[in-house]
């Protein structure tokens, strides 16, 4: 649990001094358990986020680019009216757990003043936002909890804010050595008597002590803990921490044995681990049925593509169609009306072995006979067919496999692309909805390299089409995963070479974007953009291209997170 108690009063701290006095302009709601709020502070424009997901809980202020919903739900209406337009008195920490109080002035629609109290939980699966007027009666929550759930506490409207059980542990920024000893029992684990005694402690952080101190001695023990809680306090330094599980924390977190990656602040440390996260249950939420559509097409054309494959091996014994009917023909005067099977000398081959013919016992000879011609001519008819019918469903089958790499990776606005292109291809209806705002080109993402040259994404068919088509110009570099679905990638340079940083650079996005990302030794294709051709009448985005060269790529999550995204 990286959003402990330490993490909480941090967090409460700095924005204390942050937001206090600021205005809330807007409020926007997210998703079912995330709420933006935009505030004036400080002489600058701030975005607060309030999360109560159950993996993802938090509050931060952010610097991320949100999709705000068209038609805001009922809580955030309800929001808008308490609590847009007014001030932000006061900020704190409520009794060092995982809770954070917000004290708002506003003005009624007499114009009176009121206070109001925002309360966020920050509690996993438990984790809530509420409002409450001056006296802590619960004006509305996020999450609804009825007393049949919670016999302590209710949290609903009209109820009476309860904080939850306090714990009674001691403040870990007040404890001296004598104390700390009394508190400690050497035959017990030293990580759980940290989170048992001491306030906002996780097992994260007491492990992270444990490892410092480096011996079983109780003053050790003391020394690496006070060093710790003085560290996070005084010399604060985020970091995400990348290894088999991805962390963060106040401080590097040295036991984890993962790749330590610095952040500049509180806030861009949370911006850099959450935001693809939370927005994934975004776009799960949103896209759901868009995503189980792709599934569902793709799936059925794969077994569409099994049955013709299965229908073409039929169809390819046309030829033994053709030859059990003429042996039929030249045996009629063994055949009786009535037979089911003649065993006849097939002359045709080689060995002159003899062949098993099944028969219609209501047909004469020479119409059955004639059934296998009919069979042999509706045979050879369906093989051309067949094969057009296969190679149409093999882009259908590629075109859906892309579609879905693509959304698994894909941010709101590229989610929101991919149902507009499935909507103008045909294959979903368009719905009268408030028309989204567009520009008409669609949103590209773009990157520097270590050398400062600039390389864009598309994260889609449509950002794709337009990448490469419209804002490629033809002395560019274009890259793209070899002989599987991937994103086109653009490096914006016209040089005669490009250097091994840049090629690596681009490589690694083009292979990280592609349906090999879990994969190792991905090969990537780059050419000139001159040399890639789109196919006439084809899905957005797919092309040819020729003049390549290839490079082998191991996919590096961390190296992409570290790279530089350009506005």
């Amino acid at each position: 649990m990286a959003f402990d108690g330490l993490m909480t009063k941090t967090v409460a701290n700095t924005l204390k001094e942050q937001l206090v006095a600021g205005r809330i302009n807007k409020i926007y709601q997210l998703s079912n358990h995330e709420i933006l709020m935009q505030i004036r502070a400080g002489g600058k424009n701030q975005k607060l986020l309030f999360s109560t997901h159950s993996t993802y809980a938090r509050l931060q202020l952010t610097k991320s680019d949100y999709q705000y919903p068209d038609e805001p739900p009922m809580f955030c209406m309800f929001l808008r009216k308490h609590l847009e337009g007014g001030i932000i008195y006061h900020i704190e920490q409520v009794n060092d757990d995982r809770i954070i109080k917000f004290t708002i002035r506003h003005m009624n629609e007499l114009g009176d003043q009121m206070i109001k109290f925002l309360y966020i939980e920050i509690m996993g699966k438990h984790s809530n936002l509420i409002l409450t007027d001056a006296n802590h009666r619960i004006l509305d929550t996020i999450k609804h909890i009825s007393p049949l759930v919670n016999r302590y506490r209710s949290l609903q409207p009209g109820a009476t804010y309860i904080l939850p059980p306090t714990q009674n542990k001691r403040d870990p920024f007040e404890v001296n050595a004598k104390q700390f000893e009394e508190l400690m029992n050497p035959d017990e684990r030293y990580d759980k008597q940290l989170v048992a005694h001491f306030a906002g402690l996780s097992p994260l952080i007491a492990r992270e002590i444990i490892y410092r101190s480096n011996s079983e001695k109780v003053t050790d023990l003391f020394n690496a803990f006070q060093n710790v809680m003085q560290e996070i306090k005084l010399k604060p330094s985020p970091h995400v921490m990348i290894g088999e599980k991805e962390s963060f924390y106040l401080i590097p977190l040295y036991h984890l044995e993962a790749q330590l990656i610095p952040c500049e602040t509180l806030f861009d440390m949370f911006d850099r681990f959450y935001f693809g996260k939370d927005e994934r249950d975004r776009i799960k939420q949103q896209f759901f049925d868009i995503e189980r559509f792709i599934k569902q097409e793709y799936d059925k054309n794969i077994k569409k593509l099994n049955k013709l494959n299965e229908e073409l091996i039929q169809s390819e014994k046309a030829d033994q169609y053709k030859i059990q009917g003429e042996l039929i023909l030249a045996n009629l005067y063994q055949i009786d009306r009535g037979s089911s099977t003649i065993r006849v000398q097939n002359f045709y081959s080689e060995h002159l072995e003899p062949m098993d013919i099944q028969l219609e016992p209501m047909l004469s000879a020479s119409d059955n006979a004639q059934k296998y011609f009919q069979k042999y001519n509706k045979a050879k008819n369906a093989v051309n067919y067949i094969l057009e019918q296969i190679e149409l469903t093999e882009v259908e089958i590629s075109y859906f496999e892309t579609l879905l790499i693509q959304i698994e990776t894909a941010s709101l606005k590229d989610a929101y692309e991919i149902k507009e292109e499935l909507e103008n291809a045909g294959y979903l209806r368009k719905r009268q909805t408030k028309k989204r705002k567009s520009n008409g080109k669609p949103s590209i993402e773009k990157y520097l390299s270590s050398d400062d040259v600039e390389i864009y994404v598309g994260k889609n068919n449509l950002q794709n089409d337009y990448l490469t088509h419209k804002l490629a110009r033809r002395h560019e570099w274009w890259f793209h995963a070899k002989d599987m679905p991937g994103s086109h990638v653009l490096v914006r340079s016209d040089a005669d070479e490009l250097s091994e940083t840049t090629i690596r650079t681009a490589a690694q996005l083009a292979a990280y974007f592609s349906k090999g990302r879990l994969s190792s030794s991905v090969p990537i294709d780059y050419t000139r953009v001159r040399h890639v051709k789109k196919i006439p009448a084809a899905h957005l985005g797919l092309v040819t291209y020729e003049n390549q060269k290839t490079i082998y790529i191991d996919p590096d999550e961390a190296f992409i997170m570290n790279l530089k995204k350009l506005k």
